[in-house]
């Protein structure tokens, strides 16, 4: 079998519900990230890492919504919510970057008014059992590690307009 990623709130490259969508700047979801489940990851796999980017912002680099690594080898899913440090559902030791809103968790899609916008879970099997970052590293600089330590990834895409 392949590394597989899957959600039973997201269908790979259809819309992504405004339950999941961000609340604020101009956006009226309710800012949960959705569930997500793995299968068959590569043998060797230390850990994991949860990279949400979407590449259609008009930023020149993107935007990040959701950064988790550390996520444990053992570890075959995250419930809904996990994305709200409120809710403390994220798995023991795993870590969360700050996304371009500006704090560590979730922030759903809130592209600006206009053509939709592709939301990429990718979630990726690494080498190593955590990653050596400082806890405020920026998203681009877990990124460099993440990529850096990957064996294998596995992807889910929505969109969202607006």
């Amino acid at each position: 079998m392949a590394f597989a990623l899957k959600s039973p709130h997201i269908e790979h490259g259809k819309p992504i519900g405004v339950e999941h969508a961000f609340d604020g700047w101009g956006g009226n979801g309710k800012n949960v990230s959705p569930a997500l489940e793995w299968s068959d990851p590569p043998e060797g796999t230390q850990s994991f890492a949860l990279m949400v980017h979407d590449p259609d912002a008009p930023t020149g680099s993107g935007w990040w919504h959701w950064i988790v690594y550390d996520i444990p080898a053992d570890v075959r899913s995250l419930p809904a919510g996990a994305g709200s440090t409120a809710r403390n559902l994220l798995p023991r030791g795993a870590r969360e970057g700050r996304n371009d809103y500006g704090f560590a968790g979730y922030g759903g899609p809130c592209p600006p008014p206009g053509p939709a916008h592709r939301y990429f879970f990718r979630l990726h099997a690494l080498k190593v059992p955590k990653l050596d970052v400082p806890a405020d590293a920026t998203a681009a600089a877990i990124g460099f590690n993440v990529n850096a330590n990957t064996i294998a990834v596995a992807e889910l895409m929505g969109t969202y307009a607006r």
